[in-house]
């Protein structure tokens, strides 16, 4: 497997990108990511999507882009060596050059870390290193942020080491938090531009 290493362009005259993507809900940013490698922002294509969710419709966005998608979570391989090894595998036999984390509601073991080490990204719905971290997910997130009375809220990408929501970051942006934001409406402002700004830091990596 090609070495991956972050740089301003994009994949042009490189080779392509062959994504992985990682979601547990509704795939809407692994949908941004198919549209930008559609559109050339990223260049290369979305070789796979893994979801420790079955019911997640991320699974079926895969499926409706003829993308191989895989349900691998504690109930399908129960013991962590399984798990792993499985996981491992399917990223190998897809060709797999980069990771991006879109809303996966779970930590990657370090072993996949390790062998993708530089190679993954995550997108988070705050500025961190505010409001990251273990249990700081979705409406959960921008509770926090409007019961702190922030006047400010956002996405970041960065990449991803063992810790949750830590690592180097890519790439932020800001939005602003209203008067009357419930945490739903922050979340679908700070989504907007999660949309964004995950297929730009993805097109930042040479293959």
């Amino acid at each position: 497997m090609n070495e991956l290493k972050p740089g301003r362009g994009t994949a042009r005259n490189r080779g392509d990108l062959r994504l992985a993507v990682f979601a547990s809900g509704g795939g809407s940013n692994l949908q941004a990511l198919i549209d930008a490698t559609k559109s050339g922002v990223i260049k290369g294509r979305v070789g796979a999507v893994i979801s420790n969710n079955s019911g997640a419709y991320a699974l079926a966005r895969a499926a409706n882009e003829n993308i191989p998608a895989f349900h691998i979570s504690g109930k399908t391989h129960p013991e962590p060596e399984n798990f792993i090894g499985t996981t491992l595998d399917v990223l190998e036999t897809n060709g797999i050059n980069l990771i991006v984390l879109a809303g996966y509601m779970k930590l990657l073991p370090p072993e996949v870390i390790r062998r993708y080490r530089y190679r993954i990204i995550n997108i988070h719905p705050a500025l961190l290193p505010k409001y990251g971290g273990k249990g700081m997910f979705g409406l959960i997130v921008h509770k926090a942020v409007l019961d702190a009375g922030e006047k400010i809220s956002g996405a970041t990408v960065h990449m991803v080491d063992e810790t949750y929501d830590h690592g180097v970051i890519l790439i932020q942006r800001t939005v602003p938090v209203l008067p009357g934001d419930s945490p739903e409406t922050l979340a679908a402002r700070v989504l907007e531009v999660e949309h964004r700004i995950l297929p730009q830091a993805a097109g930042m990596f040479l293959c």
